[in-house]
């Protein structure tokens, strides 16, 4: 990676979303904790900022400090493919694991970091009342982002 010019500066947080193939509930709490600092090493590794990852057993929120140096879509490929290697090697699951392909990121000003990090770290609370799939649309809305109803998820098998 080439190293950042004099006088350039940047803060850029970035929310991801993104689910289990299918949306398959297989992230279990016996050993999400794992896949959370396995997530967050794989970010920090990558120069940025791991700074709220939680998830649901469907999905996962993640909060970053972007490095302008590599884009959001190189990041994920990385976070997605190096994280499915783990859980499938570790036999995390009784089945084998994938993530959906795509993924919702979404800018977050600095005036917003704690709001968004409680909202991450309260995703349990929150997913009493709200399914994923709602969730996500409500995500794309707030955020004003086009989205095909056909590309959105693939349904379960």
């Amino acid at each position: 990676m080439k190293k950042m010019k004099p006088n350039t500066y940047t803060q850029l947080h970035i929310h991801l979303v993104f689910a289990v193939k299918f949306r398959r509930s297989l992230i279990s709490l016996n050993w999400n904790q794992r896949l959370h600092k396995y997530i967050g090493g794989i970010i920090n590794n990558n120069g940025h900022q791991s700074l709220a990852i939680n998830s649901m057993p469907d999905h996962i929120h993640i909060l970053l400090g972007l490095n302008p140096r590599q884009s959001i879509s190189d990041l994920m490929r990385f976070i997605k493919k190096d994280s499915t290697l783990f859980i499938n090697k570790e036999k995390l699951t009784s089945s084998h694991f994938n993530w959906q392909e795509g993924y919702g990121a979404f800018s977050v000003s600095h005036s917003n970091l704690r709001t968004v990090t409680n909202y991450i770290h309260n995703q349990q609370k929150h997913h009493h009342h709200l399914s994923f799939k709602n969730e996500y649309l409500g995500l794309l809305q707030k955020h004003d982002i086009e989205y095909t109803n056909a590309y959105l998820f693939q349904d379960p098998i």
